[in-house]
């Protein structure tokens, strides 16, 4: 990569003079206390809780160091612990009565519900002024990732997607060791997943079961099309693997292992998309296995400093194209074919010194290749990291790496303890409190970029053919049976905030 170091000064005064200019403006425009409790970083933020159960319970419980005043969840009974336990917090079914009845009394919220119903509280709660905290994907389709990106700069708003390994040292050191060159220019990317670990690959099951009556079905349903319910089909947690209703197993976890090189080179818009599906592909559920090829072109980027002055903030650097392939899951198991045997991996060559490093490939991970030597993380966050140089004989583990040691810290550290999801509740918290939306390391600014990626890679799927792509126009050019994998049309009834 090649750096420069550019002067900053005009910039970065202009820069903060159009942030402070647009955060008052928010303020006004949206009519709700963006900056009212910024004024004492010692009070407590009221916060609400929209989907308290599965990822929504420790969500809720990362922030039980402020005042939970209301829980929103369409299952009265399968969150009845949280209720409980949170005994002072009002209960609602219906996040839009919520709202309604409790809108002055919010200052943030955390939306922990199934992917297809993400967007659809996130952007009514920033259209009330609400700061918010996203579970990943942020969103189901490209359109919503968008929307959510743009609506994040009009309203100043502090936000964060719950992709936790963002907050850890190891995932922004990773960062910092890649863009100071020590494995040269990357030109390919491998991330694989042991997901799905749902059944995916199947119809539609015939006829419907009665729905349980602490279960309001047509609030889970929301804007997807309406269908019977089925037990043990979609809920609790099944939902994922339904193309009306989840994102598979990208929408799962990409937004985890792809994080680390999605930041460290940088990655824009790619031009060419193109899956493979293992196993039966239909219209109603991811496949039981994919391998999905991204195509990056050439790009420059600034990147934080790491001696930073008033005059020189960033460096500039020049990235070279790249190929990025995903892969999950594996071939379906004959006695279920809803199941896969998790062989979807990277091929040998590229995973030989991974075995030989640790005797296995492990379920999950991801290598960087590039020009100087390779960087292998082996968990699904990327909080830890190992390198290869090209004289060396084995992966070294990152902190006993002498190029890494020589490599300053330009990306500045989660100061909070605890695990690393408690950490990245800490901060956005923290930011809330101080009005500073840049403190979120996965604010939407960057997490909408990074879930607008991996969601191609669903269009692709559900699409069935190589995509063609035009990231400002938001558009496949060669493709429109793409169109409506891009932009989901909603249910009567439910439209963006």
């Amino acid at each position: 990569m090649k750096h420069s170091k550019p002067s900053r000064a005009v910039r970065w005064n202009r820069r903060n003079f159009l942030k402070t200019a647009t955060l008052a403006a928010g303020a006004v425009t949206f009519g709700v206390p963006t900056l009212l409790r910024a004024r004492n970083l010692n009070s407590k933020l009221n916060i609400a809780s929209i989907g308290v159960m599965g990822k929504g319970e420790s969500d809720t419980n990362c922030c039980s160091s402020e005042n939970i005043v209301a829980l929103c969840d369409v299952d009265s009974a399968r969150c009845a612990g949280q209720r409980r336990k949170y005994a002072s917090a009002k209960f609602y079914r219906d996040f839009r009565v919520m709202f309604d009845e409790m809108g002055k009394d919010i200052d943030a919220v955390t939306v922990s519900t199934p992917d297809h119903f993400h967007a659809m509280a996130e952007s009514h709660a920033m259209r009330l002024g609400k700061h918010v905290y996203g579970q990943k994907p942020l969103t189901q389709t490209i359109y919503e990732a968008r929307y959510l990106r743009n609506l994040a700069r009009e309203t100043g708003l502090v936000t964060q997607m719950g992709n936790q390994g963002s907050s850890s040292d190891g995932l922004r050191r990773a960062v910092e060791c890649i863009q100071a060159g020590i494995i040269g220019q990357v030109r390919e990317v491998h991330v694989w997943t042991n997901r799905p670990i749902w059944p995916q690959g199947m119809g539609r099951p015939e006829g419907s079961d009665p729905v349980p009556a602490t279960l309001d079905w047509d609030i889970w349903i929301g804007p997807a099309p309406m269908r019977p319910y089925k037990e043990d089909v979609y809920v609790p947690f099944k939902w994922r693997g339904w193309q009306d209703f989840g994102t598979g197993a990208l929408g799962d976890m990409a937004c985890h292992t792809v994080n680390m090189p999605f930041r460290a080179l940088q990655l824009g818009y790619p031009t060419e998309i193109e899956a493979e599906a293992l196993g039966v592909m239909n219209r109603e559920t991811y496949p039981i296995g994919s391998k999905i090829r991204f195509e990056f072109p050439s790009r420059k980027a600034l990147v934080p400093a790491a001696h930073k002055t008033f005059f020189h903030r960033h460096d500039k650097l020049a990235f070279g194209p790249a190929t990025l392939w995903w892969y999950d899951g594996g071939k379906p198991l004959p006695s279920d074919p809803t199941r896969h045997d998790g062989s979807n991996k990277p091929p040998h060559e590229v995973t030989a010194d991974i075995e030989a490093f640790r005797r296995d490939v492990p379920g999950s991970g991801c290598v960087l290749i590039g020009t100087g030597g390779k960087i292998f993380s082996p968990d699904d966050y990327g909080e830890q990291f190992f390198v290869k140089l090209n004289d060396d004989q084995r992966y070294i583990y990152s902190a006993k790496h002498p190029a890494v040691g020589k490599v300053p810290q330009s990306i500045p550290r989660n100061p909070f303890k605890g695990d690393s999801d408690l950490k990245q509740h800490l901060e956005w918290i923290a930011a809330v409190k101080a009005n500073r939306p840049e403190d979120c390391y996965s604010r939407f600014a960057v997490a909408a970029q990074l879930t607008e990626i991996m969601l191609l890679g669903c269009v692709a799927l559900r699409a069935g053919t190589k995509i063609e792509w035009d990231g400002p126009a938001m558009h496949a050019t060669n493709a429109p049976e793409a169109e409506p994998f891009i932009k989901r049309e909603n249910r009567a009834g439910w439209i963006l905030g």
